[in-house]
Parts: C-alpha cells; structure tokens; sequence
C-alpha cells in the first residue's frame, strides 16, 4: 500500500503542473455563457494551492484503489474481474473526493480570477460560503468523477490485461503511457457533460444561479442549447489523454522503483 500512495501522489503532481495551462482552459471554456469572451492570462493561476490538495488526493485514491482492487479480484471470479476494477475506482474515487472537492473548488475559482491566492480563497470562501462553500458541487463532482474514475481505472486494466496475454510478457513503460492515454481520453470525452456541469455549480459562488444539478441541467439547455454540455470537450480530452499517459506512466515506473528498491533491502536483511 505504501509503493501506491507514494506513486499515486508523485503521478497525481505531475500531471497537474505539467497540463495545467489546459486545465485552464478548460474551465474557462465551460464557464463562459453566450459569446463571453476566453481570458488567456493567468493560464497558471492557482497551480501551487492546487498541487498541496492534489498531492494528498492522488496518494489516498491510489491507496484505498489498490488494496480494494486486490480485495475484490480474491472475492470476484477472474471473468468480473473489470467489476472489481470499476468498484475499486468508485471507491477510491469517494474517499479521495473529501480532499478532491475543495481543491477543485478553490482552483476553478482562481482559475476564473476570482481570488489572488489560494489561502485568500479558502478564507473568503469560508467567510461569505461557510464551509459547504468548500463543497459547491460535491453532488456534480461525485456525479462526473465516480463514473470516470471507475471507467478510467477499468479501460486501463483491462486493456493492459488483454495486452500482458497477447504479448506474454510485462509491459513497457511507453506501453503503459500509451494505454493510460487511450483509457483518459475516452473517459473524459465520455464524461465531458457532468463537467460542466460540475464547473458551473463550483464557480457561481454567492450568485446561486443554480440551485442544484437538475437545475443547472435545465438552464444550462434552456439558455445555451444542448451544444453547451460539450464545451471545452477538446483541451478536455487533451489534458486528460496526455494526462493519463503520464499519471499512468509515473504510476507503473514509480511502483516498479519502490517494489526493485524494497526487494534489495529484504535481500540485505535476509543476508544479516
């Protein structure tokens, strides 16, 4: 478990420094109504308040995955075996949530320039939201991210399963880069709608434009057309297909370093 949390959160930081100018992006995309015109400054507004949340999310999501995954594959016979994946994703994905909601709260909303920095936002949310401001969209969030962690996890050991079988032989690093890229990007086109749908309810702040996400769902289609939940599915796809290349990528290389460096010290004390 501990190889896992350790990789879970150097992959988890990675990805967020290394794409974050299109996570940006994104959100702007999904947040502007009608003709708004995109801000392209400030595409790194938010990074460092950002990393401090996601760096303990990715290392408790790959902590409770892993062992859950492990549990359920003894339990479920070997043709669930995608069962287990997809339960183990949703599992991780909601106790990671309780982190993963605020951080992404305060980084969307420095990310549409409403706060300075991250501290400030947390303060002023706090203030004027009380604490469930912190959780704007926990519903929309579980809504989009449950499904996607679930798919994402499970399209990505499914694949490298069928792969293993054909080539008879681990896997190589770019090998595992390219099927976490393929996994991320259908998954996020996929889930493209819940998020928006998720940032709209995360940035409206005190505005309370929407009431909840049939609400948002409602107007978003009454105003917007049905176009609008496809919006920013493009960097979207993009981040998150380059994203699970490198999550992924980090993910295997990280645990496969720690399990070689953990296999070298029990040789030293068994040799003692």
């Amino acid at each position: 478990m501990g190889e896992g949390v350790i990789a879970g959160g150097a992959a988890g930081v990675v990805v967020e420094t290394a794409l974050y100018p299109i996570d940006t992006i994104k959100t702007r995309l999904q947040a502007a109504k009608g003709g708004s015109k995109i801000q392209w400054e400030g595409l790194y507004a938010g990074l460092g308040g950002n990393i401090a949340g996601v760096l303990p999310a990715s290392a408790i999501f790959i902590g409770v995955y892993e062992p859950t995954k492990r549990k359920l594959l003894e339990v479920f016979p070997e043709n669930l075996s995608a069962l287990a994946h997809l339960t183990a994703g949703a599992i991780g994905g909601a106790v990671s949530s309780l982190i993963r909601v605020p951080t992404e709260v305060v980084k969307q909303r420095m990310q549409m320039s409403q706060f300075k920095t991250a501290p400030d936002a947390v303060r002023l949310i706090i203030h004027k939201e009380r604490l469930r401001g912190l959780y704007a969209g926990y519903g929309s969030f579980l809504l989009r991210d449950l499904p996607f962690d679930a798919l994402q996890f499970c399209i990505y050991e499914q694949l490298r399963i069928g792969y293993k079988l054909a080539a008879k032989r681990d896997l190589k690093d770019g090998e595992n880069a390219l099927i976490g890229a393929f996994a991320g990007a259908i998954t996020g086109a996929i889930t493209t709608p819940l998020d928006v749908l998720k940032t709209r309810l995360m940035v409206q702040g005190q505005a309370n434009q929407y009431r909840g996400i049939i609400s948002c769902a409602q107007t978003i289609l009454r105003e917007e057309g049905a176009g609008a939940f496809l919006k920013g599915i493009e960097p979207r796809v993009l981040w998150i297909g380059i994203g699970g290349s490198i999550f992924f990528g980090v993910l295997e290389k990280t645990k496969s370093i720690l399990a070689e460096r953990n296999n070298r010290t029990d040789s030293k004390l068994r040799k003692l």
